[in-house]
């Protein structure tokens, strides 16, 4: 009785203490400031930070598995309130931290914050991205190769209801971040401070760094290794090497040509920590963004720029690191010896594995992946952060790029998390295929195209999340189809993903020799809204529909470049149309005929289809077809549709 009188005593005595020090926890909840998001856009340090708050993705994808990802609008709002449509609706503190689109408009969009009935932003949709209306300028908003983006953080302390005031909305994926329950919030305003406007000028000023990205890292504070060597076939040699603990804040490479060509034998190794299984391992031409053979990307954090191979993510380890470069060898191939110039710049600051993760990455290429399922970016299982991808995908078949129709689906601890609208709608892009948006490489400050090639049935993006980082905190899980539907398009898709966490992936693949060599198509097809023409005098050519109309005055010529295609003799194939407003024509090599003259009239349209034209040897300086157009008594039109080639 005693004991228990005396354990009652202790109790009470101890419980104004325990509810003091619950208390002072509430009242120490962290405020989560709008500099706090900016910062996030610019100061790379952050980037290994763990965080919390899992990113979840409001998106108009087909939820029937189709491929109405927005083109009807059926699934681009939650639910209507009167004629308006509601896009997104969150309840509790947290952050919207990524918007995109390809088709804004200049229907009003609003966003009701912590309950109040009156918006907070009521604009035009299209100024979300415009530059006009600030806060939501460029760099951090803005367009290109397609897609619309805005990375202005939006916070609010209890909800966040978004309202689109028109009658229709298409394609749109909207991101967004939970705070923790308690966290103290400062709800977003139109109306920003000074140290506000400063913070978002240094992130705009950071983006704009891509133009020369060799200015992006500071290099003031570091301490800079540099190291030249010769490196052979059969090779491994470290070009990094720390045995206490510190943290890479980049690196650059001089290989001169090295990485060119269809040969990827030049790995980028990297161990942290004693660790047996590699956190890099891949070729470094795929590190560092290259496409099909040839430099391609050039973002704020990796890439190549006037001859250097650049890496500005940061890596920290806690006692150990080695940086390595490993050269293959190929069976049956005279390799040289290859000169590399190399800088690497760090710190001695060394990881806290309680607050930070270590870089890895999962590199992955399938050829022809199995028809139902789709292609896997990265599984692992670990707690960490998801901060980047790159993705290289080639057709097996000539044709159209249907294939980049596919989604991405990101599930995290078990739960799907993100389902996108199209594979360049998932690197901040949109509508290849159409001039002027995703139908070339381009490069800018956390996305891209790598390259799109028609004749080549190929393309590639990347995408590196900043203030978006996906967190994760049991597994990670992300894949994107190849094909519309299905997963039933034969293409062949090389990537990298990078993440910060404690250990390898297990979805990375070693690089074998026939994984480390690029393919290249043999059959090429020019569709009429891509072709490169030029005009001889008198010649006027339209573009209706499906279909290539040249009209001349009396006889001329208009060529089609054939870029991008690899030397050899190939046989031409045209498909073309026989019409009443038609007149003869015939096709050369520069000054050399293939195809002796036709008249191509008739009464009633015919459609030629794959007709062969003849042969010729195509060479970087032959790389050209003309085609010669004469008037006769019926018309001077040549109506014309796709031009293949067939390698021999």
């Amino acid at each position: 009785m005693k004991k228990l009188t005396f354990i009652i005593l202790c109790s009470l005595f101890l419980l104004p203490a325990y509810s003091q020090k619950k208390d002072s926890k509430k009242q120490a909840a962290k405020t989560v400031t709008l500099i706090d998001e900016l910062e996030t856009l610019y100061k790379l340090s952050l980037l290994p930070q763990y965080r919390e708050g899992i990113v979840e993705q409001e998106s108009s994808y087909d939820r029937t598995g189709g491929n109405d990802d927005g083109f009807d609008g059926t699934y681009s709002y939650i639910r209507k309130e009167g004629k308006n449509l509601v896009l997104a609706d969150y309840k509790g503190p947290g952050v919207i931290n990524r918007i995109w689109t390809p088709t804004p408009t200049k229907d009003t969009i609003q966003f009701f914050i912590d309950g109040e009935k009156t918006p907070r932003i009521s604009i035009p949709f299209i100024d979300l991205f415009s530059g006009k209306v600030f806060p939501f300028v460029n760099s951090v908003c803005g367009n290109e190769i397609g897609g619309y983006y805005c990375y202005i953080p939006i916070q609010f302390a209890k909800s966040c209801k978004i309202v689109f005031c028109g009658e229709k909305i298409m394609f749109h994926q909207i991101q967004y971040r939970p705070y923790s329950p308690n966290a103290k919030v400062e709800s977003f305003s139109m109306n920003w401070n000074e140290a506000q406007i400063a913070a978002l000028e240094e992130a705009n000023k950071y983006w704009n760094k891509q133009v020369n990205p060799l200015t992006c890292l500071d290099k003031s504070n570091v301490i800079t290794e540099t190291k030249e060597f010769f490196i052979a076939p059969g090779e491994t040699i470290p070009f990094f090497t720390s045995k206490e603990g510190g943290r890479i804040a980049g690196f650059e490479l001089d290989f001169g040509s090295a990485l060119d060509g269809a040969n990827k034998d030049i790995l980028l190794k990297a161990q942290w920590d004693g660790e047996t299984t590699p956190a890099i391992y891949s070729p470094a031409a795929d590190y560092f963004g290259y496409a099909y053979g040839k430099p391609a990307m050039q973002s704020i954090l990796l890439g190549h720029y006037q001859g250097i191979n650049y890496s500005y993510l940061p890596m920290p380890y806690q006692n150990k690191a080695e940086m390595s470069l490993v050269y293959e060898k190929r069976q049956n191939t005279n390799q040289s010896k290859i000169e590399v110039k190399a800088k690497v710049y760090y710190t001695k600051e060394a990881l806290d594995p309680q607050t930070e993760g270590k870089l890895y990455t999962s590199w992955r290429r399938e050829v022809n992946p199995k028809e139902g399922e789709p292609y896997l970016l990265i599984d692992v299982e670990d707690k960490g952060h998801y901060v980047g991808i790159t993705h290289i995908a080639q057709a097996l078949q000539p044709g159209m790029t249907l294939f980049f129709e596919g989604d991405e689906v990101t599930t995290v601890d078990g739960k799907m998390r993100g389902h996108g609208t199209g594979s360049e709608d998932y690197y901040n892009g949109g509508w290849y295929a159409l001039l002027d948006r995703w139908d070339r490489g381009v490069s800018l400050p956390i996305h891209g195209s790598l390259d799109y090639s028609l004749p080549m049935a190929r393309t590639g993006g990347y995408r590196f999340f900043l203030s978006d980082k996906v967190v994760f905190n049991k597994d990670l899980h992300v894949t994107i189809e190849h094909g519309p539907e299905g997963n039933k398009f034969p293409v062949d898709y090389t990537s990298i993903a990078f993440y910060y966490g404690s250990k390898p992936a297990k979805s990375s693949l070693l690089p074998t020799e026939d994984l480390r060599t690029v393919y290249y198509p043999t059959t090429h097809i020019f569709f009429p809204q891509l072709m490169n023409f030029s005009l001889g005098e008198g010649t006027k050519l339209d573009f209706r529909g499906n279909r290539s109309v040249a009209e001349v005055y009396d006889e001329s010529m208009f060529r089609i470049m054939l870029d991008e295609i690899p030397e050899g003799v190939y046989k031409i194939k045209l498909t073309y149309f026989k019409t009443p407003e038609s007149g003869a024509f015939e096709v050369w090599n520069r000054q050399k005929p293939i195809k002796e003259l036709e008249d191509v009239y008739s009464p009633t349209e015919v459609k030629i289809e794959n007709a062969e034209i003849g042969t010729f040897t195509l060479t970087r300086h032959t790389n050209s077809i003309s085609i010669k157009v004469k008037k006769t008594k019926h018309g001077a039109q040549f109506h014309f549709d796709t031009l293949t080639l067939e390698k021999q």
